[in-house]
């Protein structure tokens, strides 16, 4: 109990009566549940400590009795039933209320006087679940349960006045020869329905409380709230379930309203966060309550200015109503509404037509096997019929007849459709029974045994709810650490039915305790706002692959600009936020949406350029064929065997080489290929050098030899000319040997060279060796044309010192142009200009060289003549 402290509970609701909620709860609240708490005394009607409060021992008082005053004004409930133990309620049974003293509305001065028929049919179920039990030979045998039901207008003041009320209990004396005052103990509370007037009366009320329907996530916190149970779930798991469902239909632009109270704002807030991890935006989150015009005209326009087609309401019925008749007033573009359990179910608000495909979370539906005659038995008035029970002349209504029937009658006391709210105060007193029984009843004989006069206090039963476990009509009844029961809801859809009216129709469902990814799960068509296709609601569209998204400055992340790929990046699915790197052996594609392989480039042999290259190559080892041919067909001729003719066939042969080791350039490089192209050319070029440098020494030491008293020529006879190209030759095959034995070139792939292709090219292993093999041969070339420099003017009609030195000219221009051409020629061309050097080189040598000899031999046999070779005219 509560009892005053020399003031009024009205001079106390006129001091906190323009207080915050928060604040009321600082300053009064909590004092108060705590006074009691230390003075040990449970407001369960436990008798402990009340000495320590009264200064009266109840055990030994004179007195036949000793009187207490109760906080507040005392009222009657609205229903009462006496009992062992009591059960207290607190509903909304009032609308329509005008308040004009703090506390006192639904009692004195108020205007107009309605009945919520729903709460309504709340108080008469408890009454049922209560009779239902009192019958029953399984639960609480032998006990008999009361109830106390208090009306709280929806108003927070009458809600307070309420809890003190049932604090205060029923009677006020007692007895000295008794334990056990006059009526029951109150052994719990089914809870005011709003999450608001729940959490003030959480504090106020020290013994435990079952709410029906307050679902503000914060009443699961225990520190707060360590005697808060629920059987609706808490809005934690309806505002998680909502943005999966927005996520599920590709929905990232969303408008959001919420009421402004516990529920909404509680529920907005973890709704926002969950919706910010599925990667949701919010245009706008707006709270309004139903008493501010000015602020639901100003969330009004915000949907009618909305970018975003779908907008999220967390409200509570009323202010839903009051926003739509806004929203009706002045016609605005469509909306896909997402609702929160409180309003998407209420039938009153199908009336606005516009909301059709309006698609939310609801509580299943279920049956009460016995409630709807139950509540059928009662009287209800005769303005429910619209007749009058006698003639009124004051009146044009007609005369009951005793035809009416209440079963056909549509009213929201008697709903004509499975039952979703009800079921969950039905449970909530189930639930306070099956926890009531576990303290008091002791199971002996397959019977349960219970003691009626046990002093109940609200920790044993809090601690037994804790453990209830049991279903009821086929509906299991538990709760969690947090005392809140499993999350599972009917995913519902506003759609059209055949007459034109907006009927709900279940689709699917959310189960919370279902694996990850699979709480979800729809297995209906839908309907859509204006019966259109599904609604796209976003802020930017979707970037398609081969894009990918950039924020734009100062907007949510949902407004992006969609840029392409930079080069060599792709993606290859929609609204990626950065572009991937191809793997180093493929490409994107034009479209950069994928990735494919890159084309393998090399001098291939199909190629018009390699065709080209290998036809002149095999030309011109023809060509060398061909010439030794026709020297060796005139071998006997003084052309011929002038300046050695053997000479002259080892260097048509080593041409013949030149020509043809092009071709090792040509085609796929192979491990092979690659040793063989460049020791082949190398030692090819090195023997033709050879023999060029043996033909220019000859003709020197020929013209030395002619000055009286030279004896030079037995120095540079046919064998030491032969020994001087095995020599030279040898070199240049070490520095091959060594070079393949060290570092070999072998085939690679290049992709450093372009990046959007694979150049397969021959490493040359070792820089050093090629630049070995490359300089020693222009070591030779420059040696030869110095020599041949110097025979160039030789007294003779014939001096082939001169065509030598155009050869090695030659030789030496191709190959010093090479260089720089050959390291800076991309990929396949640095081939070709290898090609090409090798070929422009031995055509150089051999048409400086033979071309004459030919011409001499064949067009001009008469010069073909050793006194022509040696006239020095």
């Amino acid at each position: 109990m509560l009892y005053k402290q020399g003031r009024t509970s009205s001079e106390l609701h006129s001091d906190i009566g323009g207080m915050e909620i928060s604040a009321f709860l600082n300053i009064l609240v909590l004092p108060l549940c705590l006074f009691e708490m230390n003075s040990v005394f449970f407001l369960s009607g436990s008798l402990i400590g009340l000495k320590q409060r009264t200064g009266v021992d109840v055990a030994s008082a004179d007195a036949s009795y000793v009187r207490c005053n109760p906080w507040g004004t005392r009222h009657s409930p609205a229903f009462s039933m006496d009992g062992d133990f009591v059960i207290g309620v607190l509903l909304l049974r009032f609308k329509n209320i005008i308040c004009t003293n703090f506390g006192k509305c639904c009692v004195l001065n108020f205007v107009t006087f309605s009945i919520n028929a729903r709460d309504l049919r709340f108080s008469h179920t408890i009454m049922f679940a209560i009779e239902e039990i009192n019958n029953s030979t399984e639960l609480l045998p032998g006990i008999r349960l009361g109830y106390q039901i208090h009306d709280s207008c929806a108003a927070v003041p009458v809600a307070v006045q309420a809890a003190f009320q049932l604090s205060n209990r029923e009677d006020k004396i007692f007895y000295k020869d008794s334990n056990c005052s006059q009526s029951g103990m109150m052994a719990a509370v089914v809870a005011e329905s709003g999450s608001t007037p729940s959490i003030i009366t959480v504090f106020l009320c020290c013994f435990f409380k079952v709410s029906h329907i307050a679902t503000c996530a914060c009443l699961s916190d225990k520190q707060q709230y360590p005697n808060f149970f629920r059987t609706v779930p808490s809005d934690a798991f309806q505002s998680v379930a909502l943005a999966k469902l927005v996520k599920h239909f590709g929905w990232t632009w969303i408008g959001a309203i919420c009421s402004d109270s516990d529920y909404g704002n509680n529920g907005m807030a973890s709704f926002l966060q969950a919706a910010h991890k599925e990667g949701i935006c919010v245009e706008f989150s707006e709270s309004f309550h139903r008493t501010q015009p000015h602020k639901i005209q100003k969330v009004a326009d915000f949907i009618r200015r909305s970018t975003a087609k779908v907008i999220v309401a967390f409200t509570a019925t009323g202010e839903m109503k009051v926003l739509l008749e806004e929203l009706a007033a002045k016609p605005s573009p469509s909306r896909q509404w997402i609702g929160s359990e409180s309003w998407i179910t209420d039938t009153n608000l199908q009336k606005f037509t516009f909301c059709e495909g309006a698609i939310g979370f609801a509580i299943p539906k279920s049956d009460i096997p016995g409630l709807r005659d139950f509540l059928l038995d009662l009287s209800l008035s005769e303005e429910t019929f619209k007749c009058r029970l006698k003639k009124d002349v004051n009146t044009e209504q007609r005369v009951c007849n005793g035809s009416e029937d209440l079963q056909k009658v549509p009213n929201a006391f008697i709903p004509s459709s499975p039952l979703r709210i009800t079921t969950l105060v039905y449970k909530a007193v189930y639930a306070i029974a099956h926890a009531i029984h576990s303290v008091v009843c002791v199971k002996k004989n397959e019977t349960a045994e219970c003691d009626k006069h046990l002093m109940l206090e609200s920790k044993q039963v809090l601690d037994a709810l804790k453990k209830v476990n049991f279903t009821k009509n086929g509906y299991p009844v538990s709760f969690d650490a947090n005392g809140d029961p499993v999350a599972v809801y009917e995913l519902v859809n506003w759609q059209k039915g055949e007459s034109g009216n907006i009927e709900l129709v279940t689709v699917g469902f959310y189960d919370a305790s279902l694996p990850i990814n699979k709480e979800f799960h729809i297995d209906r068509n839908l309907t859509w706002m204006d019966g259109q296709q599904p609604v796209m609601s976003v802020c930017t569209d979707s970037c398609p692959p081969g894009t990918h998204k950039v924020l734009q400055k100062g907007k949510p992340s949902c407004c992006f600009d969609c840029i392409p790929c930079p080069e060599g990046e792709i993606s290859n699915t929609s609204d990626l936020s950065d572009c991937f790197t191809c793997p180093i052996e493929f490409w994107p594609n034009p479209e950069k949406d994928s990735c494919h392989p890159k084309p393998v480039e090399y001098l291939s042999i199909d190629e018009t350029l390699a065709i080209i290259l290998a036809v002149v190559s095999v030309g011109g080892a023809c060509l060398a064929i061909l010439t030794a041919a026709v020297f060796f067909h005139h071998r006997t001729t003084p052309i011929v065997r002038a300046n050695n003719s053997e000479l002259s066939f080892l260097l048509l042969f080593s041409l013949t080489l030149c020509f043809l080791c092009s071709l090792t350039f040509i085609g796929a490089p192979t491990e092979w290929s690659c040793m063989l192209r460049h020791s082949a050319f190398g030692i090819t070029f090195v023997l033709c050098i050879s023999c060029v440098l043996g033909k220019t020494i000859v003709v020197l030491m020929a013209f030395k030899a002619t000055l009286p008293g030279s004896n030079v020529m037995k120095w540079f006879g046919p064998p030491q000319q032969r020994l001087t190209v095995v020599f030279v030759t040898f070199v240049q095959v070490l520095i091959c040997t060594v070079w393949l034995v060290l570092r070999p070139p072998f085939p690679m792939k290049n992709f450093s060279t372009y990046k959007e292709k694979i150049i397969l090219e021959c490493d040359l292993g070792s820089a050093i060796g090629f630049w070995a093999v490359l300089g020693y041969i222009g070591l030779l070339a420059v040696f030869c044309f110095v020599l041949a420099v110097l025979a160039r003017k030789l007294p003779d009609n014939f001096n082939e010192a001169k065509l030598i030195t155009f050869s090695m000219l030659i030789f030496c221009a191709v190959w010093l142009s090479f260089i720089p051409a050959y390291v800076s020629s991309p990929g396949k061309f640095t081939v070709a200009v290898e090609i090409f050097a090798i070929l422009a080189s031995s055509f150089g040598l051999i048409m400086c060289i033979f071309a004459p000899k030919c011409f001499i031999i064949l067009c001009q046999p008469e010069k073909n003549t050793k006194k022509y070779l040696m006239n020095k005219n």
